[in-house]
């Protein structure tokens, strides 16, 4: 009899699935940018123009918003500029109905002694004849 090692029955254990060992997909896109490989694939250098004009049209758009917020300012700055204007063109306008007054333009010129003095006889008016020079009296 030879020896022999006792065969022991199969015994087959579950495997577990062993889950491949993945950098994250994140922190791999991230390496690619900073490094700057991904610049050499061939997908993204047949995107290149498409991503230029993505950028372009970014750059417009942060553009406009600007100049939008700067016409919004302009206009209501020149609201209330106008609204000031108006209110002391009604304040002049007032002060002048005031002054043109006939008894306030008396006081004005009695104050100044200039020996203008308001009329007290009423104003009249003339008429004057004036003689057609198309029709000649013979």
């Amino acid at each position: 009899m030879a020896n022999k090692f006792k065969e022991q029955p199969k015994v087959e254990e579950p495997i577990k699935p062993t889950k491949p060992v993945k950098e994250n997909k994140v922190v791999r896109s991230v390496a690619n940018v900073v490094s700057g490989s991904f610049l050499s694939k061939e997908k993204t250098l047949k995107n290149l123009p498409f991503v230029f004009f993505l950028s372009f049209l970014s750059i417009c758009y942060i553009a406009n918003g600007y100049y939008a917020d700067d016409q919004v300012r302009k206009v209501n700055r020149l609201t209330n500029e106008i609204k000031e204007l108006r209110t002391q063109y009604i304040v002049v306008k007032d002060s002048l109905v005031i002054k043109s007054k006939q008894t306030e333009v008396a006081k004005a010129l009695a104050k100044m002694q200039s020996g203008i003095k308001e009329s007290v006889v009423p104003p009249k008016k003339i008429i004057v004849e004036t003689i057609n020079p198309t029709s000649k009296k013979d």
